[in-house]
């Protein structure tokens, strides 16, 4: 039961306590603090022949999400249980902006980002933070059971989930959609629904795959029997017509590079191309690494200059530091998810526990997919590091999230 679920707007100035029955938890900022000044490092490094000003950015970046991190450990996390419906269908609005012509900044095929000028806002990322909160709130209220007596339940986190999953379909951005299912199941699984449930989802999951792959052999034909380009972006979109499912030319590309390079990308200078100056960075950092800033395909423009700063900084990191320094990346990162699943132990109401598990799994589902399409494990999807690879909003996004997470840990005890 959560203990207090109505605060009134007077009691914001007692949210923040600086002093609570338990201190803060050193463990995890300590280890975001080593990410952040690994992720400056190394995105300097990458753009180092091109005097590149990113590594700038994303130092001011750091400023502010520490200062987002401190202000948001600092508020009791229950005081967002009343405010959570306010929260989400402010972070909706964003979603419908950025879609408007004029008002959403297109880049790539993509219109995903809203310019400020100073800054470039992507909505996706507060609609993540949004979702996490909402599907707490619901779980937290709510008394779950079997599937039957919980269909009310699943059926206003399908709502509260599909709606900003469409929107971002839309844009469309297909990484940050398929964030959001693996979170609200986590929550599910910790608030003990009946395990049929999930594997009805592992068999809609199964289908799913069934869809796709049906989907790319289709794609494979129609190419084939019209003497089509993969790389030619009018004549692979001409498909889209055909198909039911909401994917564009160069996703279908992204799926038959991971799955038949030899067939899109024999030369492997095309959809494959990525991938393959990846793994040579990750092969020859061997052990020890060629040293900070010593890297060669980055520097020498082998691993594209658009992605070595954020969606590969993994393969950037390996061949500089080798396995040993990847080997600490990936313990830190273990370090702060398994004690966000401490915390969610240590909680004492159901909201606090909620949270600290979507949290967790927000970032197991970024850090895994990440390193894995760096090695070819699977599909690329431009899932970003956390606190490692360029993006102001990511990062701020990141940064609230432990934020509350911390305040999980500080508040456990706090009930009046």
């Amino acid at each position: 039961m959560v203990a207090k679920t109505r605060i009134s707007l007077l009691d914001w100035f007692s949210a923040f306590k600086i002093k609570t029955q338990e201190r803060f938890d050193v463990f995890t900022p300590a280890a975001l603090l080593v990410l952040g000044v690994t992720g400056v490092m190394f995105i300097y490094s990458a753009q180092l022949e091109r005097h590149g000003t990113a590594w700038k950015a994303q130092c001011i970046f750091w400023v502010l999400g520490i200062a987002v991190y401190v202000v948001v450990s600092l508020i009791d996390y229950r005081i967002w249980l009343s405010y959570v419906h306010w929260i989400y269908i402010a972070a909706l609005v964003p979603l419908v902006l950025v879609l408007v012509p004029g008002i959403g900044d297109s880049q790539f095929g993509a219109q995903r980002w809203i310019n400020f000028g100073f800054f470039k806002f992507q909505p996706s990322e507060t609609a993540k933070i949004a979702v996490l909160l909402m599907s707490a709130g619901i779980l937290a209220r709510s008394k779950i059971g079997n599937v039957f007596d919980s269909l009310g339940v699943l059926g206003k986190l399908a709502l509260a989930a599909g709606v900003p999953i469409f929107l971002i379909f839309l844009q469309p951005d297909i990484k940050s959609a398929i964030v959001l299912p693996p979170v609200i199941f986590a929550m599910l699984y910790v608030s003990r629904l009946s395990l049929r449930f999930f594997a009805v989802v592992l068999g809609a999951f199964v289908l799913l795959v069934g869809v796709v792959a049906w989907d790319t052999a289709c794609y494979v034909n129609f190419m084939q029997e019209n003497g089509y380009s993969y790389q030619n972006s009018e004549q692979r979109d001409l498909y889209n017509k055909r198909s039911p499912l909401p994917f564009r030319g160069y996703q279908r590309n992204r799926i038959l590079a991971f799955a038949a390079p030899n067939i899109i990308d024999q030369a492997g200078t095309g959809d494959s191309y990525n991938l393959n100056q990846s793994l040579i960075s990750i092969g020859t950092g061997g052990l020890t690494g060629k040293g900070w800033r010593q890297g060669t395909q980055a520097k020498l423009g082998y691993l594209p200059t658009a992605v070595s700063h954020n969606d590969f900084i993994v393969s950037v990191i390996a061949e500089e530091t080798g396995f040993l320094g990847s080997l600490t990346v990936i313990s830190l990162f273990g370090l702060i998810l398994f004690n966000s699943i401490r915390i969610a132990g240590l909680a004492r109401d159901r909201f606090g526990t909620l949270i600290a598990i979507g949290v967790t799994m927000f970032f197991t589902v970024h850090v895994f997919v990440n390193i894995a399409m760096s090695i070819g494990l699977v599909p690329i999807t431009g899932i970003p590091l956390p606190f490692i690879s360029y993006g102001g909003s990511f990062l701020l996004c990141c940064c609230l999230l432990q934020g509350l997470v911390q305040s999980v840990y500080r508040f456990r005890r706090d009930f009046s």
